[in-house]
């Protein structure tokens, strides 16, 4: 009885043994396919990363390319709306409207200033464009009235230099002459330029309120101011000329 048992179970063993046998290439091709999906997927990933990192590499050159273009046209752009510069210089030398009067400036002063004053006039002549000054005690005519001299100097001169001293304040020719400039250029048009000089602010005088004033702290300064506003003064007046001619 024990051996045919014993040959049954033999038999059985042998035929499960085949089975696991046929069994198990199948099984091991199911696990290689599944241990080799991750593998693809990770593949497939690391592969769809790099196409689309050679796609945003690919593509940023042309994004930096409009990005410098756009810069560009922004630059030209604000570069030909840039504001236009000062009006070119003009050459007054040979200005017809310069020499209609025979002075380019008139100094109005005290005797008491006139040490100051030669000084000023002495550097406004000494200058490239020659500027030409009345100085009362020099180019007044001998044996003229003096309120002719006065009235004739303010009229033939393009500026007039008003030095305000309290010598200037207290001389009654002075604010005369100074009265005749505003009534020839009522306008503040650059032409009735102000100098103080040893005064305070509320002594500057009340006619000449509403014009600026040059203070003379600095001489050097101020002789250079004043030369400034005088070619100014000359240049504008030259340069409408000249348009108004066109």
């Amino acid at each position: 009885m024990l051996l045919p048992q014993i040959c049954l179970l033999q038999e059985r063993f042998h035929a499960g043994a085949w089975r696991l046998s046929g069994a198990l290439p199948v099984m091991a091709g199911w696990f290689r396919r599944l241990l080799q999906k991750p593998k693809q997927s990770s593949i497939h990933t690391s592969s769809s990363s790099h196409s689309s990192t050679s796609h945003s590499l690919s593509s940023s050159p042309s994004s930096f390319s409009s990005s410098a273009s756009a810069w560009s046209s922004s630059s030209s752009s604000s570069t030909s709306t840039a504001q236009p510069g000062r009006p070119a210089p003009v050459d007054i030398s040979s200005s017809s409207a310069r020499w209609a009067k025979s002075y380019d400036v008139c100094i109005c002063h005290s005797e008491v200033d006139l040490e100051f004053v030669e000084e000023l006039v002495s550097y406004l002549e000494s200058q490239p464009q020659s500027l030409r000054c009345f100085l009362q005690l020099r180019d007044s005519v001998a044996g003229s009235a003096v309120m002719t001299e006065l009235c004739e100097a303010v009229q033939n001169s393009h500026c007039w230099v008003m030095l305000i001293t309290p010598s200037f304040l207290q001389d009654p020719w002075c604010r005369y002459q100074m009265h005749q400039a505003l009534a020839e250029a009522p306008m503040a048009n650059g032409r009735t330029i102000p100098v103080l000089k040893d005064i305070d602010r509320k002594d500057y005088p009340k006619e000449l309120r509403n014009l600026y004033y040059i203070y003379t702290a600095l001489k050097e300064n101020s002789f250079r101011q004043i030369r400034d506003t005088v070619l100014r003064y000359l240049e504008e007046l030259c340069r409408s000329s000249t348009s108004g001619m066109e």
